[in-house]
């Protein structure tokens, strides 16, 4: 099981958009897809078709990350009706913002790595969609992730706060996670007729250089009219919703392969899954055990 967090410190640059657009090529590509909904908006949740009030969410999982706790919150996405592929989603909730602490423990940043450790054979893929900051909700996702992925829009504030996020990403390889890495940075809601994008694009090229993918996302209706129906881009109809998708297959084969590294270093046994030493009997049992 690989699992990438996609991440941003700005919000209203589509980062759930591209969790989705993720989901929907893993899903089409056959993967046994979860979704974890960390952001506090919960619009992933929505987006996969879990709509209303649910007995157990993210929040119970951050609370108690047990087995039986752990599946009570995942739920199957409604877009498992349109073919035979396997997406579920930890629903997310309004109230996970009580959690994302600025100053979180070490017990609490290793709590979703626990809890993936009780579905770690279940799936292929997990996604976490990630609140947009660098606090507690944030930093347990990155140290559950193998990558992140960082989404910006090609705007005045995109190029601070990528360089502030890949330092951050850096912080948590070298103190919490050794097997953490970049997966790239992706621009999303491109549009190539303005100047404006242009420039802020090359500066960003300038300064993330080999970090800033070859792949970018154009506004698209298409994509706002899927995620409204609760269901993916690569079910919904017209040119426009074909081309996303096709971007969005290329991303994620992007990512594959960063992640093909991270299979292959483990089984060389260099990046094994294991928390600090002092975490290690209270937090985290990975590949030990699967029950409460």
């Amino acid at each position: 099981m690989h699992v990438l967090s996609v991440s941003s410190l700005k919000g209203g640059v589509g980062k759930t958009t591209v969790s989705l657009g993720l989901a929907s090529a893993a899903f089409a590509k056959g993967l046994r897809t979860l979704v974890v909904d960390l952001d506090t908006q919960c619009d992933a949740s929505t987006g996969l078709g879990a709509i209303g009030e649910f007995e157990t969410t993210v929040v119970d999982v951050i609370k108690r990350p047990v087995h039986g706790v752990v599946h009570k919150a995942i739920l199957p996405s409604t877009w498992n009706k349109s073919q035979p592929s396997r997406i579920d989603v930890m629903v997310g909730e309004p109230l996970a913002s009580a959690y994302d602490s600025p100053h979180p423990s070490l017990h609490d940043l290793w709590k979703l790595e626990h809890a993936l450790s009780v579905v770690e054979d279940d799936y292929d893929l997990v996604i976490i969609d990630t609140p947009p900051s660098l606090n507690g909700l944030t930093r347990s996702a990155w140290a559950a992730s193998d990558r992140v992925l960082l989404v910006a829009e090609p705007g005045i504030f995109a190029v601070g706060g990528v360089r502030r996020a890949m330092q951050a990403v850096d912080e948590v390889h070298d103190q919490l996670n050794h097997r953490l890495a970049l997966a790239g940075v992706v621009l999303n809601r491109v549009n190539a007729a303005f100047t404006e994008h242009e420039f802020r694009q090359t500066e960003l090229a300038q300064i993330v250089t080999d970090a800033l993918l070859p792949i970018n996302f154009p506004e698209r209706a298409a994509v706002q009219q899927a995620q409204g129906a609760a269901r993916p881009i690569h079910s919904w109809p017209g040119e426009a919703a074909a081309e996303i998708s096709a971007n969005f297959d290329r991303l994620l084969d992007l990512i594959q392969a960063s992640l093909t590294e991270v299979a292959r270093k483990r089984r060389r046994g260099r990046t094994a899954r294991r928390a600090p030493e002092a975490e290690v009997k209270q937090s985290f049992f990975r590949r030990k055990k699967k029950g409460d």
